[in-house]
């Protein structure tokens, strides 16, 4: 904690954000606007916020909140199917806690558990291997909701569960692909975008060199940024000297945390378990090979296939959750905001998951 410190210096991010002013400045009197950046990490989201960074450099650079949240990405249909699977009393549901607040078309898996439903919050997939051997008579369910950061653990769990011999556990697999979404954004072209300012977690398991189809096919930059607010501001930065530049090219200012390649052992696990798959994207639709699902030797571990969901067609409200995670609109675009639609009474998950974007601007960025 103390190597960290010196990028959470206020005297230090003061500067650093007079730095990036300056030189956004020289991007404005050079182009006539200001730039134009997207923040793909649900993290750096609510850190951008948290720190006040974006709120400190928004007459200066646009920084524009993307699909980097899993809870608010999963579409309607799929999470209603989740809360569908908690009605049979023979079922144990797990999941992370942003989940069980998610409202459904008609309820919450919080309003399920309220109501008796079997629903437990654990903190990995593999704390549910622990209660599959502890209920022998009963199936346990883990929603497995996530980007590439969580994608190995789910593999890991299924390699667990098959040493142990656990027939009763399987994972209802909805997981999301950062390549294939942001692939997605560029080719709808619904917003102008200088940049990417590219996640730090889901980098420590993809490597700086999956981010290089940005430069070379789109012609793109991109940098990879920790979460404080020297980091922060020090990627945005480097973002503008390559947008200066005009520069297509790719920075990892996460170093230390993030290698060329990636985490190999845990590409290798996802690809030993799983394969791509079509998914169902909120506000998007389907983006071809943008998820990914267990192979077919491992299906008997599958919840969708071992278990039979009907759900009615997702009741249409005025959230504009869709559209705020594509960046067409700030929070405070949308009707529901702060009034309707609060922490407590949430609307869409944005305004629930502790990495979405209604949230942030909720505890953060709105003004009274």
């Amino acid at each position: 904690m103390d190597s960290m410190a010196p990028f959470s210096d206020p005297v230090l991010s003061q500067r650093s954000a007079e730095t990036v002013i300056q030189l956004a400045k020289q991007y404005t009197i050079k182009t006539g606007r200001k730039p134009v950046f997207m923040e793909v990490c649900g993290s750096h989201t609510m850190a951008l916020a948290k720190t006040g960074v974006k709120t400190r450099l928004k007459d200066y650079v646009r920084l524009i909140a993307g699909p980097g949240c899993p809870v608010c990405v999963t579409d309607q249909k799929t999470i209603d199917s989740m809360i569908s699977l908690s009605e049979d009393p023979r079922r144990i549901l797990c999941t992370f806690g942003d989940m069980v607040r998610v409202p459904g078309s008609k309820h919450s898996l919080m309003d399920a558990k309220t109501e008796g439903k079997d629903i437990r919050i654990v903190y990995s997939p593999l704390d549910s291997l622990r209660i599959a051997e502890e209920n022998p008579d009963r199936e346990i369910v883990f929603l497995g909701i996530g980007f590439e950061t969580t994608i190995p653990l789910l593999a890991a769990a299924i390699k667990e569960a098959e040493k142990r011999g656990l027939n009763n556990f399987t994972i209802w697999m909805t997981t999301k692909l950062v390549e294939p979404v942001l692939r997605s954004l560029l080719e709808a072209g619904e917003i102008h975008l200088d940049g990417f300012l590219l996640p730090g977690h889901v980098s420590i398991v993809l490597g700086k060199e999956s981010y290089s189809f940005l430069a070379e096919e789109y012609k793109m930059p991109g940098v990879i940024s920790g979460f404080e607010p020297v980091q922060l501001l020090s990627s945005i930065y480097k973002l503008l000297q390559l947008c200066l530049e005009k520069k297509a090219d790719i920075i990892n200012d996460y170093p230390y945390i993030v290698s060329e390649k990636g985490n190999l052992s845990s590409q290798s696990l996802m690809q030993e378990y799983l394969k791509h798959a079509d998914e169902d994207w909120r506000g998007i639709g389907t983006i071809p090979s943008s998820g990914m699902v267990l192979k077919e030797e491992f299906e008997k571990f599958d919840a969708k296939k071992k278990f039979k969901v009907i759900t009615e067609p997702p009741r249409k409200t005025k959230c504009r959750c869709g559209e705020v995670i594509r960046g067409l609109v700030e929070p405070e675009k949308c009707v529901l905001f702060k009034k309707a639609c609060t922490p407590s009474n949430p609307i869409g998950p944005c305004m629930v998951s502790a990495e979405g974007t209604c949230a942030a601007h909720y505890h953060y960025m709105r003004e009274e």
